[in-house]
């Protein structure tokens, strides 16, 4: 029964009212995240597991490294201080560092009594009374030298200056020079500070806040300056790297935009078209979105989305099939139920393939198969039970466009290739088996679309202020905190060592603010009793200039450290070294891990001749580049075998779908020989292929299938034939445009997915034309010309 257009209409605006609640609703219920680790498999190894945490939540993934210059240095001195001042009261940031503040404000106030038991100046001569009288002796020395100014405030609580020894013994390795009081280059021409953000490296909302308050407190301090800032780290980068991703999706989405609503126009010279075609497609998006916020409580991330929303290959798909083969004197009813057999098994194989990333371990994956099955599903379904009901059902037969026709007369006319397709399938795998080169990129960094300029400037930066190299990690595991730390705090001659010959340009470990508990109660024991010690400088002071009570703090001090508490990581919190500790000393589920950090290291080997195991903690020195690449290679297996599945998945449901093999064989072989193609000529071009690549060659094979089984659906019939070259040609082009136009991004990733899906569209719609449509259409045209004649 056919609608009025009255009637036609009022349905399609209640349709679009349904989509607007339905998305307001989904709006309401959606939370995104950003952490990319939901596209990291579940890691199994302790170096996988390592390498997860340290991306995410380790100092390394959330430091930044800020450079101040074009002004004279004692102007960007002020500068740094005064930046520095408002970001340590900024609870954005942890730790805030430019080296004006390396003096003993930095030392945590409630720590100071329990001084002797952190530092390591007694452990070889006693707290006794020739290590007193030395010490009084010294401090006599300094009150009459230009250092009086501090060490008199110290004198009373610590004669022994242990609070100096600990700032020194806590001090970056490789500190960078200091002039005017706070870090600068080696030029002296940049100051320099180092800032740690709350937010973890995953977290690129907090990313974005920390840059951008970084960026505005620096332009309040800057005042009339013509100085000028410089960020980098990962941050800093992560943030560049998505709002070059925003603006080029946004240039990408604007011109998708218009390309597609023109194409239409052009396709079917109406307005209608663009307009109704939109209504499943949003139908598609609002029911993928909703899908995945009721099934994923934590978070949609944003490669879910993004990705998800490149199926508007695929998707709009059925309406433009529906709308190419309706005409006057067909019912759009009858006319979508003969084409539901072919965009029905279109859909569940697509679907087919995407179900069985639900089994890939990975929850990015998993994500990104329900938005793909729900949107299917859903477009399909909209396609067949809604559509009909609200598109002219009398538009122009296609079939007699004089264009279109003498379009398919040159196609006919084309040879149609037998063996010649086996020859291409043995050239294509012939190029993928032979071709020189890795066949996998398993390496991250070389997928990040960071400049080599940027790359290199964060590597200069992190050399002049003596950042830790975020490869090579020293790790010790054991059953507790105290044994990890005891095995550490033994590496450290050989540690000095390496760095005394320049092999190593410094280390960090947690046992250099927390020693571990045995070396505390050892401490502990060999303080002498506060009796004792008074008597000793009793003796020590009778004839000496200070007054008989002036150290009463500094035996209150040694008293309270003896029967003190043992330190514990906690008693850290609040204090710069918090950071630090959480960063270098991990717990969970009743093991414990240390490591530690190095900067400058020439020689790995050198490093790695330190491992080995005993007293139940393991040393291994930890290559982060090696544990990266071992985790891509498990991702790529999994999806490998994902794929696997899915293509026997996929080849059963067109056999039972056609229950004819030379049909089945008619669809399938277009789309196999085309992903062989795309491997092949990916493979020539020297592409390593990632695991974006794989992802997008699903994607590919959806499309072809579609284009494949719309051609067997055709039949003999010429009209139908030339029906389905229109549709199939608005689908290709539609999809050609939006691919075509990430093949040309700059971020490597959507470059990846344009580049596999536009060979993909290119291929799967040449194979199909010649190999899935009927030979019998091609008798049909020449009987039709014969009699013509």
């Amino acid at each position: 029964m056919q609608q009025r257009p009255g009637l036609r209409l009022a349905l399609a605006l209640a349709w679009l009212v349904l989509l607007l609640a339905a998305g307001w609703w989904t709006s309401t219920r959606l939370e995104f995240s950003g952490d990319l680790r939901r596209f990291l498999p579940d890691p199994r190894t302790p170096e996988q597991r390592l390498l997860v945490d340290e991306l995410g939540d380790g100092p390394g993934s959330r430091l930044l490294l800020v450079a101040l210059s074009g002004d004279v240095p004692e102007t960007l001195a002020a500068q740094s201080q005064v930046l520095h001042d408002a970001l340590a009261a900024d609870p954005r940031y942890s730790v805030v560092a430019n080296g004006g503040d390396a003096g003993l404000d930095a030392f945590p106030e409630h720590l100071l009594p329990y001084r002797y038991l952190l530092t390591s100046s007694f452990d070889d001569a006693p707290l006794d009374a020739d290590t007193l009288r030395d010490a009084l002796d010294a401090r006599l020395q300094d009150l009459g030298s230009p250092a009086a100014a501090l060490v008199e405030p110290l004198l009373p609580s610590d004669p022994t200056l242990e609070t100096l020894a600990l700032a020194d013994a806590w001090a970056p390795n490789a500190a960078p020079e200091r002039l005017h009081g706070v870090w600068f280059d080696r030029a002296g021409e940049q100051a320099l500070l180092l800032v740690e953000t709350h937010a973890a490296g995953f977290d690129p909302t907090g990313q974005v806040e920390a840059v951008e308050g970084i960026e505005a407190l620096f332009d309040a301090a800057r005042g009339d300056s013509a100085s000028t800032l410089e960020m980098t780290g990962p941050g800093a980068f992560s943030v560049e790297i998505g709002g070059r991703t925003q603006r080029e999706a946004q240039r990408i989405g604007l011109a998708d935009t218009i390309g597609l609503i023109l194409l239409l126009w052009f396709a079917y010279r109406s307005w209608k078209q663009p307009l109704l075609g939109v209504l499943p497609l949003a139908s598609a998006g609002i029911a993928g979105l909703t899908a995945v916020a009721l099934l994923f409580p934590g978070g949609v991330h944003g490669i879910t989305i993004a990705f998800g929303f490149t199926l508007i290959g695929v998707v709009q798909d059925y309406p433009i099939h529906f709308f190419s083969h309706q005409r006057a004197g067909l019912s759009p009813w009858r006319n979508v139920r003969a084409l539901w057999p072919a965009l029905s098994t279109g859909v569940v194989s697509t679907c087919i393939a995407y179900a069985t990333f639900l089994f890939s371990g990975v929850d990015g994956l998993r994500q990104l198969a329900v938005f793909t099955i729900a949107a299917l599903a859903v477009a399909a379904l909209a396609t067949r039970l809604l559509l009909p009901a609200i598109v002219d059902p009398s538009p122009p037969d296609l079939a007699h466009s004089p264009r279109l026709q003498r379009l398919w007369h040159r196609i006919e006319a084309l040879p149609r290739p037998k063996w010649s397709l086996a020859l291409l399938a043995l050239l294509a795998l012939a190029a993928i088996v032979f071709s020189p080169g890795p066949f996998w990129q398993n390496d991250l960094s070389k997928l990040t679309p960071v400049p080599a300029d940027a790359l290199a400037r964060d590597a200069q930066l992190r050399e002049e202020l003596g950042a830790p190299d975020v490869r090579y990690v020293l790790v010790a595991e054991g059953g507790g905190a105290d044994g990890v730390l005891q095995a550490t705090a033994a590496l450290r001659p050989a540690l000095d060592a390496l760095v005394a010959r320049g092999a190593l340009d410094g280390y960090d470990m947690a046992a250099r603010y927390l020693p571990a508990a045995e070396v505390q109660r050892a401490r502990q024991a060999a303080l002498p009793e506060a009796p004792a010690l008074q008597a000793m400088l009793d003796d020590l002071l009778a004839d000496s200039p200070f007054r008989a009570d002036a150290f009463a703090p500094f035996v209150e001090d040694v008293a309270a450290a003896k029967s003190a508490p043992l330190l514990q990581r906690s008693d850290f919190d609040g204090t710069p070294l918090a950071t630090a500790l959480s960063g270098l000393l991990l717990e969970r589920d009743g093991r414990a891990t240390a490591l530690v950090s190095l900067s400058g290291l020439d020689d790995p080997d050198d490093v790695a001749a330190l491992a080995g195991e005993g007293d139940g903690v393991a040393l291994r020195l930890l290559d982060m580049k090696e544990a990266s690449e071992s985790l891509v290679a498990e991702y790529r297996g999994r999806v490998l075998a994902a794929m696997a599945v899915a293509l026997v998945l996929l080849v059963a449901t067109v056999w039972l779908s056609l229950r004819a093999a030379s049909r089945a064989w008619r669809v399938l072989m277009p789309t196999l020989l085309t992903l062989l193609i795309i491997v092949a000529v990916l493979r020539l071009c020297g592409v390593e292929l990632t695991l974006f690549h794989l992802v997008s060659l699903i994607l590919a094979a959806g499309l072809g299938l579609d284009y494949a089984l719309f051609f067997e659906h055709a039949g003999d019939s010429r009209d139908e034939q030339v029906r389905t070259l229109h549709a199939v040609l608005v689908c290709s082009l539609m999809t050609l445009l939006v691919f075509s136009l990430l093949a040309l991004s700059s971020i490597p990733v959507l470059r990846a997915i344009g580049v596999t899906v536009t060979l993909g569209v290119a291929c799967n719609f040449v194979l199909s034309l010649l190999v899935a449509r009927h030979r019998a259409a091609i008798v049909a045209a020449r009987a039709d010309e014969g009699m013509a004649t």
